[in-house]
C-alpha cells in the first residue's frame, strides 16, 4: 500500500528513476526548456526550483548542495551566475508547463517545462 508516500515512481527502480531526474533537470537548467511528458515535467519541475532557491542565497553550502545533484559544473556555474540572479524577487514559480499535445507513437501527453522570463 502507497500509504503517504510522495512523488511517482514512473515505471522505474530508485536509482534509475533518479538518475533521470538528475538529467533532465540539469538538461532543463542548460538549455532553458525541454519537452517531456506530463507527470516527468511535474517531478523536474520541483527538483529544478529546489536548485534554482538553493542558486538564489550563493552560499558555498548550497552550491555544493546543487553541485552533488547536477552533472554538469558549467550548468551549477549558469545556476548561480545568471539563471538565480533574475529570480531574486521572485518567491517561487520559476518555471511554466505548456501543454502541447500527444505523442504519435503512445499518446502520451507531451508538455514544453520553461523558465519563466
Amino acid at each position: 500500500m502507497r500509504h503517504r508516500l510522495k512523488g511517482r515512481q514512473l515505471g522505474r527502480a530508485k536509482g534509475p528513476r533518479r538518475a533521470m531526474y538528475r538529467i533532465m533537470v540539469t538538461d532543463f537548467l542548460r538549455h532553458g526548456r525541454i519537452q517531456t511528458t506530463v507527470a516527468k515535467a511535474k517531478e523536474v519541475r520541483s527538483l529544478a526550483e529546489g536548485m534554482i532557491t538553493l542558486g538564489k542565497n550563493g552560499t558555498l553550502n548550497n552550491r555544493r548542495n546543487v553541485s552533488a545533484f547536477v552533472t554538469d559544473k558549467t550548468v551549477v556555474k549558469k545556476i548561480f551566475d545568471d539563471i538565480a540572479p533574475k529570480y531574486t524577487e521572485r518567491l517561487g514559480g520559476y518555471t511554466r508547463i505548456t501543454r502541447k499535445g500527444n505523442r504519435p507513437g503512445d499518446g502520451a501527453e507531451m508538455v514544453f517545462l520553461e523558465l519563466v522570463d
